[in-house]
């Protein structure tokens, strides 16, 4: 690291200062100075006093200041509330890039002459998965790559093409299918707002527009049935016919008077419109909200219930976090924090690649293009191992297995927290804790990538950043889960470790964490990215 120059005068303390010296913190120094004074009767020692000067760089200030852990908390808290789809997530995401000085790429371009050492630089696919990398300043092709890859889908229930439903007994209903484990039981009487991105035709160029949209009020609930009626209210329930939300009320059959009529809409039942297949009281409410007059437009959209509860600290002292969609959306937001937290200063000796990537699809297996199964990350890889080519020749096969071999990747998804209430379903030596640090997942039949080397490299990646390790593992008698780390580290070669926040009640429409636990994820990823270099050289 660079130090930041010391100014020659001090106020007070005019001259001879000794050389300044880094303390803990990175941008704090302190001067101290030696000078004789005349011994009195009462003194003891040898006459010699020493006076200190704590001095402050003011750009890494700045820095430290923004990644304090309570900027950071209170950042996610709000992110969480702000960006409820996997749309605004990456838009969110996309914009503090962009204000950190990263600069967006398109597949659609040649990178060969884009990319230059100090460089910091994202792109995004489908507009629901991200990835963001920074370029050391003593980067050249073959170097390694240090990568964390997150997911930032979380479950939920979609709208399908056609959602519109028949009134029932009055109620306006929306029809609607779950997306990778939504519309378990804790999607019962929940306050659900709807959400997505809207593909709008504008009429005047003829191009193809997309638009996000919220309704952060609740706008549909799934109401249980009162145990009043016995049998029928304890299920099993049919999510096709049991779990259908509730959007509003139409009792026009009792008055032959519709309350809200398709050709309320304007052109929305002009034949083949998109509108026209869709609720119309719901189109008018997300084209209201967008600003669009002419209902026309509407070309397509793809659109999500979520739990409209805002998160929020708990506990007697604030020491939870509840929240909805923390898996894994905590993870992904302390990895990108922590690349954000890398300065110039740490570039300037750098010879590596940083790199977080976060991916969408996750939960329903990561087929689609989006998905970490798709090939933006090797693609990504490639295209900036063959950008730094000697003599500008083509990066081959050759290079790229050279640059895989000097990566690592944490595969950084969120993991289980001990429950009190359960302590018999978790290992024993293997129940982590909230508010404690990230915990290594392992499992012996290769749901999770950890093994004995990615274990010592983090284990000593976490002592140089000050940061405690836990470890979980399901038992031999319960259901491993997965992550996006097997599937990206065979499809690489590289080396790999699963490494999460922990979590209560993980596909709860509902869960928590420690109120630190963010925090302490963007500690020991802050720490991955400055220090996996030098861990790196003691396996060479």
């Amino acid at each position: 690291m660079r130090f930041p120059e010391i100014p020659k005068t001090v106020p007070n303390f005019p001259d001879l200062w000794d050389l300044p010296v880094p303390e803990a913190s990175p941008d704090l120094f302190v001067m101290t100075r030696k000078f004789p004074f005349a011994p009195s009767a009462t003194s003891t020692g040898n006459g010699v006093g020493e006076a200190s000067l704590a001095y402050r760089s003011p750009v890494n200030a700045a820095i430290t200041d923004e990644f304090s852990e309570t900027k950071i908390t209170d950042r996610f808290i709000k992110f969480l509330q702000d960006n409820p789809t996997v749309f605004h997530t990456v838009s969110a995401l996309s914009s503090r890039l962009s204000d950190h000085g990263f600069i967006k790429l398109s597949e659609r371009d040649l990178w060969t002459d884009k990319l230059k050492q100090g460089g910091k630089y994202y792109v995004t696919r489908n507009g629901s998965t991200l990835v963001a990398f920074t370029v050391g300043k003593n980067y050249k092709s073959g170097n390694g790559v240090a990568m964390i890859a997150g997911h930032i889908d979380a479950l939920t229930a979609r709208l399908k093409p056609i959602p519109t439903l028949s009134t029932k007994a009055g109620y306006v209903q929306l029809g609607v299918a779950p997306y990778a484990g939504g519309f378990n039981s804790t999607w019962w009487d929940r306050d659900l707002g709807i959400g997505g991105r809207v593909i709008i035709k504008d009429k005047k160029s003829g191009k193809f527009v997309e638009r996000l949209v919220k309704l952060n009020w609740p706008i549909a609930r799934i109401p249980t049935l009162a145990p009043h009626f016995g049998a029928a209210a304890n299920g099993p329930f049919n999510k096709e016919t049991n779990m259908v939300p509730i959007v509003g009320l139409d009792n026009s059959d009792l008055s032959q008077k519709s309350q809200v009529r398709n050709d309320d809409i304007q052109s929305s039942n002009d034949e083949g419109t998109f509108a026209a297949t869709q609720p119309p009281g719901l189109v008018k409410a997300i084209c209201s909200e967008l600003g669009v007059d002419d209902y026309s437009t509407l070309y397509s959209w793809e659109l999500e219930l979520f739990d409209v509860q805002p998160a929020q600290l708990g506990g007697l002292e604030k020491e939870f976090l509840f929240a909805g969609r923390l898996d894994d959306k905590i993870c992904s937001y302390a990895a990108l924090e922590a690349l954000l937290s890398q300065s110039s200063d740490d570039q300037e000796e750098d010879g590596i690649v940083k790199l977080a990537a976060l991916f969408d699809d996750e939960e329903i297996g990561s087929q689609l293009r989006q998905g970490a199964r798709g090939n933006l990350l090797p693609s990504v890889v490639g295209r900036i191992s063959e950008a730094f080519a000697a003599d500008g020749k083509v990066a081959g096969e050759n290079l790229l297995a050279q640059t895989y071999a000097n990566s690592f990747l944490v595969s950084a998804d969120v993991t289980h927290a001990v429950n009190p209430n359960f302590l018999g379903a978790y290992l024993e030596n293997h129940a982590p804790r909230l508010n404690v640090g990230v915990s290594i997942a392992a499992d012996p039949n290769g749901h999770m990538t950890t093994d004995a080397v990615s274990t010592a490299i983090l284990k000593d990646v976490a002592k140089l950043s000050g940061c405690q390790l836990q470890v979980f593992q399901i038992r031999n008698d319960s259901r491993s889960g997965g992550t996006v780390g097997p599937m990206l580290s065979s499809a690489m070669g590289v080396r790999a470790i699963d490494a999460g926040i922990v979590q209560l009640s993980m596909h709860s429409i509902r869960a928590t964490t420690g109120s630190r636990d963010c925090y302490l994820g963007f500690k020991l990823f802050a720490g991955f990215y400055k220090h996996f270099e030098q861990v790196d050289s003691r396996f060479t």
